[in-house]
C-alpha cells in the first residue's frame, strides 16, 4: 500500500492550511452530488475525508513540535 500521506509531509504550514479547506469544499460537494442520486462520487468522498484526515494530523504533528520549542 503506498504511503499517501508522503504527498502531503511536503507542504508548507500554509499550503496545509490551504490544502485543508480545499477538501472541505471538495466534501462539501460531494456530500451534495452523493445526496442527489450520483453514487460514483461515495469512493471519491471517502478518499477526500481520508485526504483530510491525513493533513490535519500533520497540522497537528506541527503544532505540537512548535509547542516544544
Amino acid at each position: 500500500m503506498p504511503r499517501r500521506i508522503e504527498r502531503f509531509r511536503d507542504l508548507k504550514l500554509e499550503e496545509l492550511h490551504l490544502q485543508e479547506r480545499e477538501l472541505v469544499e471538495q466534501i462539501f460537494r460531494l456530500r451534495f452530488q452523493l445526496s442527489s442520486g450520483q453514487a460514483e462520487s461515495l469512493k471519491k468522498l471517502r478518499e477526500a475525508r481520508r485526504d483530510l484526515a491525513r493533513v490535519k494530523t500533520l497540522l497537528r504533528t506541527q503544532d505540537l513540535q512548535n509547542e516544544k520549542r
